[in-house]
């Protein structure tokens, strides 16, 4: 895919393709995945480097194994969470295509950030016990190495085109600033008067996804009827990859400047992740179908919640002290006599 940039109108003009690497008419490798791989990649050679370098009492051997367990705690709880959240209709939705339920259709998007915490702190739960090491100090590890991960799959909603920013200022959509960012399906809401351009596409019965494919592939004529018109966004999926990305690890690196017990650090990583996300949320939409509770969005709610669990945790966990250096072995195999 080639990535160009262009700017109308002093706006961006969102034309990037979800799908990376096209593999049929209806199948492919979306960005979305590729940014789930980078994320669990980054996150593997970052514990590799903490074990290897004595910063982790975790052997070497075993980051494979916690990443698996990992891998399988975001999946699951990002869409469990996702439909427990804000749409529990998947539970009880069903297709004649695969995947059949759509519980499971993760390739159409859908994952709550909430719920693959939760998924992983459930996961590291279960790998501590299983190996008889420190869940919190997992969960440590888990914290440092997620920002990447985070910053990858908001970079992927921005690429997908979803989960749009609030509109900007009714002033501000005169002459829009060059970071905000104008969609071509805008004209799908029927706010955009299409009528100036149906003679020249024909004015069949799909003009919206006519017009909107024109303005992807640049028609200059469609672009000089409908760009004006359409709306100008905050880019809130770039915001919160930086925020949720280098800000947040920025954070975790200055808190692990020196030895903490284990689960302050992941208490720092609720903490933050959660004054974040109720900040950058201020230029997102609302999730569509979800109502605002005392005037805060679900992920505002959430993360609250988050907030409160990260103090708590640095509170209790600071009275630890910090974790061995030494690595943990696995249990020799006994011999009979």
């Amino acid at each position: 895919m080639h990535v160009n940039l262009i700017i109308v109108a002093e706006s961006y003009l969102h034309r990037l393709n979800p799908v990376a690497i096209p593999l049929s008419d209806d199948w492919g490798i979306r960005w979305y995945g590729l940014a789930y791989l980078a994320g669990f990649l980054v996150a593997l050679f970052l514990i590799r480097w903490l074990a290897r370098t004595g910063r982790s009492p975790l052997s070497q051997h075993s980051v494979g194994d916690l990443l698996v367990y990992a891998v399988v705690g975001v999946m699951v709880g990002g869409r469990l969470g996702y439909a427990l959240f804000y749409r529990p209709e998947l539970f009880i939705m069903f297709s004649a295509d695969p995947p059949w339920w759509e519980l499971l259709a993760i390739h159409r998007g859908g994952m709550a950030s909430h719920g693959g915490i939760v998924g992983v702190l459930i996961a590291m739960i279960i790998f501590a016990k299983r190996h008889q090491v420190s869940p919190l100090h997992l969960i440590d590890l888990m914290a440092i190495s997620a920002p990447p991960g985070l910053c990858f799959g908001r970079l992927a909603n921005f690429i997908n085109g979803e989960l749009w920013g609030k509109r900007l200022s009714e002033a501000a959509q005169v002459d829009p600033p060059w970071w905000s960012v104008k969609y071509p399906d805008e004209v799908y809401l029927g706010t955009v008067d299409l009528s100036s351009v149906a003679a020249e596409l024909g004015g069949q019965e799909t003009l919206a996804a006519t017009v909107a494919n024109a303005l992807r592939v640049r028609q200059e004529s469609v672009m000089e009827a409908i760009v004006p018109q359409l709306t100008a966004y905050w880019p809130s999926q770039l915001l919160q990859a930086i925020c949720e990305g280098p800000v947040l690890f920025l954070l975790l690196l200055l808190v692990w400047h020196k030895p903490k017990p284990s689960g302050v650090l992941a208490g720092w990583f609720l903490a933050g992740y959660g004054v974040l996300r109720i900040l950058t949320e201020v230029v997102r939409q609302p999730d569509e179908g979800v109502t605002l509770m005392m005037g805060l969005q679900r992920g505002q709610i959430l993360s609250i919640f988050m907030i409160l669990l990260g103090v708590v945790m640095i509170v209790l966990c600071s009275k630890g002290q910090p974790p061995s250096t030494t690595p943990t072995q696995p249990k020799a195999t006994p011999t009979r006599p």
